[in-house]
């Protein structure tokens, strides 16, 4: 009779993990996508300023997380205190979503204040939440434990818009859109609770050297992972696409809603049916692609989902319905799941196993990184040309319009160069130079 191996983790674990994730999904679907972007730019700003002063937020707060995470993550590994920074920046994401109630039309500095630090909260948060992945599950087990967390967290995003779009219908206006932030952040709030009740944090504190502190701990942990990765090249060349190609991708998330406000007039109830069927076609998106990396590689599935997304950009510039949209939104979604969902696949298959926990460190402080760039070219961008055309005589809402179109021409800059730097990747060399590593050869 076959033995058989025990869990890492117990059922209730697994589901606390999960549940955090059902939470924090909800605050990325209604503040970043469906509902907050689109009224700071529209209506706590108003005009092509309004894109880029979103822009100019996202990118600060991205700047605090990529700077200060590999620190505070080495901290927390070397104290055993993973769960309470998770509680301390959880905190602060739910209390400043809550705030964002008191961003009302014209409170630009409360808008764009409380904005960036409950991002830094959500984005810093998911540091210690990752970082809990190797407490609960074995290596055989993180793959399908991880896409439950990701399947439940999208449905967490998809049934807080569902709560929030009858009251968005039936009564309308920006009391209840301000409203609806306070109900992401009790919504968030009420789902991370059982992570911190029923998730022991297993890691022990480890003593620090004599002569160091948690900082120069922190700073040895990073030289010694940017060393490790360095002896493989084609994790570095594939890092260094991903930076870039990530770029498009998280402009494209962060200014689809101003985007839809803007060159299509959409409403907010509009805007969140757009969402949930964005959310909806990322789910098919994350399986279609998953199975066809198993059929024929990483790269070249990584190439067909980059392929498909600079297809559907350049199709977003000249669209000009509210249809085509949603038409170009629903696969957008199916895209962009391929891309995040294939790229972090790749870095299994480029790391070591004995070095994997190293590599994923790296992979996400790349992707913090590569939020800082893009949105910010995007709002000047955007504003730059809308400007630009009013002093030349044009009309507010269509030069607003036409700078919206040049800049989603910038996402498909990113989307382009990304790919063309990750053609340059030899996934086979970068299999073998893992396989030879753990051999114990190089």
């Amino acid at each position: 009779m076959a033995a058989t191996t025990q869990p890492k983790s117990t059922r209730r674990e697994r589901w606390s993990w999960y549940m955090y994730d059902f939470g924090n999904s909800a605050y990325a679907a209604v503040v970043l996508l469906a509902v907050y972007s689109a009224y700071f730019q529209g209506e706590v700003v108003g005009g092509p300023e309004g894109t880029r002063l979103w822009g100019i937020a996202v990118f600060i707060a991205m700047l605090v997380v990529a700077v200060s995470s590999p620190f505070l993550g080495a901290i927390a590994d070397y104290s055993g205190a993973k769960k309470r920074f998770l509680f301390f920046f959880t905190s602060l994401a739910v209390v400043f979503t809550s705030l964002l109630f008191f961003a009302t039309p014209g409170a630009v500095f409360i808008g764009m204040l409380f904005f960036i630090l409950a991002e830094i909260g959500y984005r810093a948060a998911q540091v210690f939440y990752n970082g809990l992945l190797p407490e609960i599950a074995d290596q055989d087990e993180m793959g399908h434990i991880s896409g439950n967390g990701w399947a439940i967290g999208t449905a967490g995003g998809v049934i807080c818009l569902l709560l929030i779009l009858p009251l968005v219908v039936v009564i309308g206006g920006t009391l209840i859109v301000r409203f609806s932030l306070v109900i992401t952040a009790v919504f968030f709030a009420v789902s991370a609770i059982p992570i911190f009740l029923w998730l022991p944090e297993r890691a022990k504190p480890k003593p620090i050297p004599a002569g160091d502190n948690s900082w120069t701990i922190a700073i040895k942990q990073l030289k010694h992972t940017i060393r490790t990765a360095g002896g493989f090249k084609e994790f570095l060349k594939f890092m260094l696409a991903f930076i870039i190609y990530n770029d498009g991708v998280i402009m494209a998330l962060d200014f689809a809603a101003i985007i839809g406000a803007v060159l299509f007039g959409m409403e907010q109830e509009q805007l969140i049916i757009f969402v949930i069927v964005v959310q909806i076609t990322n789910v098919i998106g994350a399986y279609g692609f998953g199975r066809a990396v198993d059929r024929f590689r990483g790269k070249p599935t990584l190439i067909l989902s980059l392929l498909l997304m600079i297809v559907v950009i350049i199709a977003m510039y000249f669209t000009q319905t509210m249809a085509g949209f949603f038409v170009v939104g629903a696969i957008a979604g199916i895209a962009m799941a391929g891309i995040q969902s294939v790229s972090r696949t790749m870095v299994a298959f480029f790391a070591p196993p004995g070095k994997s926990a190293e590599f994923y460190g790296l992979f996400a402080f790349a992707g913090r990184t590569s939020s800082l760039i893009g949105p910010t070219v995007y709002g000047f961008i955007a504003a730059e040309v809308a400007l630009y055309l009013i002093r030349q005589g044009e009309g507010d809402l269509l030069a607003e319009q036409i700078g919206q179109r040049y800049a989603i021409l910038s996402i498909a800059v990113f989307l382009i160069i990304g790919l063309i730097v990750l053609l340059w990747v030899d996934e086979d060399k970068a299999r073998v130079a893992a396989l030879v590593d753990e051999a114990g050869e190089v």
